[in-house]
């Protein structure tokens, strides 16, 4: 555990040391296991480093309402502790967002983002059940529902405590266009052609506001583009990372 402006916060760190830095970022409602998948494949070679995002998983809540600038803050805050600088930072959805903004301010060597949400989002129905509806077509995720009904969406608007839901708000009404485009380093963006959460043209406008951007595009997939075809992920993230 890291203590941060007095909340605990969760994280696992494996895999070797001497290798490059791996940050992993998951998404609102969800918590280390969500991107423990895609990590675990690299911890041959590289630092692994998965956290719990302030509100999620094991990580305690926060005792005011943070800004997404809060969890950049924590973010960076833990990686100091840790003694990591340039981190490869990869982030799904609202951890994408925080790892936007995480790198318009502080050396990162690269960034991988999965559909990451950026601007306002005006949405109709509740971000937890499009979650889910998305997740049962998941491989893997459908036969665990269990699993999926507490571990995505379950801190969304509906279910959050006052706190988080006061979060949640400030979090989806915070456009970071201005701030990506500031960001320096080689960017990743992966997204389905099926998004319902974030639309897949958010990854071409990412595109043209980050100075050093590519795009690839999975047909026919979720918000969960990068676990519905999971191989074609991690090959395209050793791509990527070298």
């Amino acid at each position: 555990m890291f203590t941060y402006d007095d909340i605990n916060i969760n994280y696992v760190r494996y895999g070797k040391k001497t290798g490059k830095t791996l940050v992993f970022l998951h998404g609102w409602g969800q918590n280390i296991e969500m991107m423990k998948s895609v990590a675990d494949p690299f911890s041959e070679s590289n630092d692994i480093v998965i956290i719990d995002l302030p509100g999620h998983g094991d990580s305690d809540e926060p005792k005011r309402v943070y800004t997404v600038y809060d969890f950049v803050d924590c973010v960076h805050s833990l990686l100091e502790s840790l003694k990591i600088t340039k981190p490869i930072l990869i982030g799904h959805s609202f951890g994408g967002k925080t790892s936007l903004l995480y790198a318009s301010i502080y050396d990162v060597e690269k960034l991988v983002l999965f559909a990451p949400s950026y601007k306002r989002e005006i949405e109709k129905i509740s971000l937890k059940t499009k979650l889910l509806k998305s997740a049962k077509k998941v491989p893997g995720l459908n036969k665990l529902e269990d699993f999926a009904k507490k571990h995505i969406g379950s801190t969304d608007y509906r279910n959050a405590s006052p706190i988080m839901r006061q979060i949640l708000v400030e979090s989806v009404n915070f456009d970071i266009r201005d701030q990506v485009t500031k960001i320096k380093c080689p960017t990743l963006l992966i997204w389905g052609t099926n998004d319902q959460a974030v639309d897949v043209s958010g990854a071409y406008e990412l595109e043209s506001l980050i100075k050093d951007a590519g795009v690839v595009i999975y047909d026919n997939c979720t918000h969960y583009a990068y676990l519905e075809r999971l191989g074609q992920t991690i090959n395209v993230l050793r791509s990527f990372i070298g």
